[in-house]
């Protein structure tokens, strides 16, 4: 991944953000720009140069990830050599990141940093990396690919069976996808059962799978930093016929918005494309999320599709989103479908393989 081409174009907007350096203070940020991949590091963005600086924990490992920028180590609060950089970068108005600074922290950096004007910014980085490149599709698409074989060495493979909680269900997802090559799972496993489906986000219980029961997954895998998620709802059995009708109408609205999504498409149109199609089901408050948002380097990141989204934003081509309606009716159960896909010229390519039709299993 070219690094330094995107630390070039996130000078090249420093103009527009008024400031003359910025401190990155955000690890998936500092990794976007450095190829750093610990947990603790920071870099300071001048027009002329930049400053990568970590800790003596990753003095060895930012030797053979870091190219082509200036490394410090300290071995001790990094506020000061933080202030420093920014002095020697010729820094005069700094911005930091709102989102990567705790209000403790600002105001240490401000103690040190005397005469740098320090100005919040939002979202300096993660607008650029709003749109991926090649490198990053086909990061996401593997960790993809590492999902779908969970899905169909676990669920097609017999993995429901009468009697498996949740929680084991869920840890045999994410073994699977470590099987198959991911790095980690995405995030924490969601693996709901009957009644339990009727929450959008469901932390796994010892909830026992019957006969009857719909099941709601929502997991993803991890490759090299970059994510992937996907949810199918399956059912265990002959699910109740409501919720066939449900599934129909969740299957019809996520149909909807992957044909909506695309490029200089507002996000607020591909989120009512979706859901209109719920709302006309008489269903609309049973949708009570956005339908979807971007996938990188985090789990959650912009583009965030939903009806409030601001006016004027729209779908880039290179965009990786997901598309994910749901419908939950409490005490009943809940479906949800979800994919990510790829905002192309022609359209929204789905990167997932695993199948979206009801599966009875």
């Amino acid at each position: 991944m070219d690094h330094g081409l995107r630390r070039a174009r996130l000078v090249e907007r420093l103009d527009a953000l008024e400031i003359d350096a910025l401190l990155v203070t955000r690890i998936p940020n500092v990794r976007y720009l450095t190829g750093f991949t610990g947990s603790n590091a920071q870099l300071v963005l001048g027009r002329q140069a930049a400053v990568f600086l970590t800790d003596g924990r990753y003095d060895e490992q930012a030797t053979h990830e870091v190219e082509g920028l200036e490394r410090r180590i300290y071995l001790d609060e990094r506020w000061g050599h933080l202030a420093g950089a920014l002095v020697e970068l010729g820094a005069r108005r700094a911005g930091f990141e709102r989102e990567g600074l705790t209000y403790g922290e600002w105001q240490r950096l401000a103690e040190v940093a005397g005469d740098v004007e320090l100005v919040p910014t939002t979202a300096a980085v993660e607008e650029l990396r709003r749109v991926k490149d090649p490198d990053e599709i086909a990061l996401i698409v593997r960790a993809q690919g590492a999902a779908d074989a969970a899905f169909e060495t676990v669920v097609l493979g017999g993995g429901l069976r009468e009697g498996i909680t949740e929680r084991e269900l869920a840890y045999d997802l994410e073994l699977a996808m470590r099987r198959a090559g991911a790095d980690d799972k995405g995030f924490d496993t969601i693996v709901a059962f009957g009644e339990n489906a009727a929450e959008p986000h469901h932390d796994p219980t010892e909830r026992t799978l019957r006969r009857g029961d719909v099941v709601k997954l929502d997991f993803g895998a991890r490759a090299e930093g970059y994510h992937s998620d996907m949810t199918r709802t399956v059912a265990f059995g002959e699910p109740p016929e409501r919720l066939r009708r449900v599934r129909e109408v969740v299957a019809a609205a996520q149909s909807a918005g992957v044909e909506a999504a695309r490029p200089g498409v507002s996000l607020r149109e591909v989120d009512r494309a979706a859901r209109a199609v719920v709302e006309e089901a008489g269903l609309g408050e049973r949708f009570s999320h956005g339908l979807g948002h971007g996938v990188g380097l985090e789990i959650h990141e912009i583009p965030f599709l939903r009806r409030d989204s601001p006016e004027g934003d729209v779908l880039p081509e290179g965009a990786i989103v997901t598309i994910e309606p749901g419908v939950y009716v409490p005490g009943l159960g809940g479906v949800r479908i979800e994919d990510m896909v790829e905002v192309t010229a022609d359209g929204a390519r789905v990167l997932a393989a695993s199948p979206r039709e009801l599966l009875v299993l």
